[in-house]
């Protein structure tokens, strides 16, 4: 379990899933196969598996505890949830309430849920079957995320979305909404607990960066600002999941330069092991210095 501290505060990564998962030309549309020589030194295994010809996604939240409240920034898939678009999201049964609890903390005491944004990969554990119903996974916290995304992702606001889009909202956000458990927030806000919330649009017209500040220390919770690391050293990559892809890369540059000159540990959301690192300039451009753990 990777754990690491931001000044005095503990962060815990939770996993759902971690291992093969898209072909890098479908992750990654502009995906040059040369860097996997140009890369290769740490490319593979933890990041591309050759055999397979897949990226290495991770899929996990991560818990921050302040001494305060718990806070847990997005939720992953999700058990059970139905996803015929999805495959690898269609019907899960994961052991992902498990890790949480083996962490020390029970949905019951999640104080808040942070969601970057409101893709079906961040939003399935908001809820829960319980004879059949979709019930708000963490009955006391608050749920928050942007006004902006809140407004794209609902089927009554947005009347252009696709079917898959409306199920997402109709079993992950529209039991939280309806419990009176969702708190929207502006694109720029400063939370409480040392987390500040920054818009970093692009992937999804309302996605929001995390930032968590301690004792001089800082911790940057990206989201899908970056899907892989690759994308450090070569940001003009964006996903093709990105609703606005050059907005995109203009979010990611933001990121990396705040990241390389605060010193900022970087949190993203799909890197593969160890899933967390620092961003250095190199050159006229960014490398990814990987943070295997040292106790900090």
């Amino acid at each position: 379990m990777t754990t690491r501290r931001i000044g005095s505060i503990e962060v815990t990564r939770i996993e759902e899933s971690h291992g093969p998962g898209f072909p890098p030309n479908f992750l990654l549309p502009d995906w040059d196969p040369a860097v996997l020589d140009e890369h290769k030194d740490w490319l593979s295994p933890h990041y591309y598996d050759l055999e397979a010809g897949k990226m290495v996604s991770s899929i996990h939240s991560w818990l921050i505890r302040t001494g305060s409240h718990n806070i847990l920034i997005d939720t992953c898939c999700g058990n059970h949830k139905n996803r015929p678009d999805f495959p690898r999201f269609h019907m899960r049964d994961t052991p992902y309430l498990d890790r949480l609890k083996a962490a020390g903390v029970a949905p019951e005491e999640v104080d808040f849920v942070m969601c970057t944004h409101l893709h079906v990969d961040h939003v399935g554990w908001n809820t829960h079957l319980v004879d059949g119903k979709w019930l708000p996974t963490f009955p006391n916290a608050k749920y928050v995320f942007s006004q902006v995304e809140r407004d794209y992702w609902d089927p009554s606001r947005n009347p252009d979305l696709n079917d898959s889009a409306k199920r997402i909202f109709e079993d992950s956000l529209a039991p939280v909404l309806d419990a009176g458990l969702a708190q929207t927030v502006q694109m720029t806000d400063q939370l409480g607990d040392n987390l500040l919330i920054e818009p970093a649009p692009g992937h999804a017209p309302g996605h929001v960066i995390f930032r968590l500040l301690d004792g001089g220390d800082e911790g940057v919770f990206i989201g899908d600002v970056m899907h892989h690391p690759i994308q450090v050293y070569r940001p003009e990559w964006s996903s093709g999941f990105d609703t606005d892809p050059r907005l995109a890369e203009v979010s990611r540059r933001r990121v990396l330069e705040h990241c390389a000159d605060c010193n900022a540990r970087m949190f993203p959301a799909h890197f593969g092991a160890p899933h967390i690192g620092r961003v250095r300039r190199k050159a006229a451009g960014y490398r990814f210095e990987f943070d295997h753990g040292d106790g900090a």
